[in-house]
């Protein structure tokens, strides 16, 4: 078994997971704060309300707190595979802080969704809009650094 995990094949199998992982987590990172956008627009106990209410909660639940975990659990078995050497390596100490930050905003954005799930958002459109553009920012750098490894 351990020479199998240790196998170039392993390694590209848990690779292209993470990557999927990554993918998904991102592409719900994105529509989240754009669906708070809108959500602010709805009157509170209104139809939309509830309706953006059940879409972010089935968001979050559904495809963005699964893809983070995923995430986490693929990127740290990759970090300590032996080819890899990621541990070893300062681009990877810096990716491996924005990737703690993205969890962060992540975070964030879970706690804004309980907010309006409970009819008590204290945010405008305009700030959800400012923070719809924070993960796609984290995820130029981190995406440069796992892949030109700069320094």
């Amino acid at each position: 078994m351990s020479a199998w995990i240790e196998s170039t094949e392993f390694y590209l199998w848990v690779k292209a997971l993470h990557v999927i992982a990554v993918i998904a987590w991102m592409a719900g990172m994105l529509y989240l704060p754009r669906l708070f956008v809108y959500h602010c627009e709805a009157l509170p106990g209104s139809p939309d309300s509830e309706r953006f209410k059940r879409m972010e909660r089935r968001l979050l639940r559904a495809i963005v707190n699964p893809a983070m975990i995923a995430v986490w659990i693929l990127g740290l078995t990759l970090s300590f595979l032996p080819a890899t050497d990621a541990w070893h390596q300062n681009w990877f100490h810096l990716k491996f802080a924005l990737v703690v930050a993205m969890s962060g905003v992540h975070g964030l954005y879970a706690s804004w969704a309980r907010a309006f799930a409970s009819d008590a958002n204290a945010h405008s459109a305009r700030f959800y809009r400012i923070w719809n553009e924070v993960p796609a920012g984290l995820l130029v750098f981190i995406v440069i650094l796992a892949v030109v490894k700069p320094f």
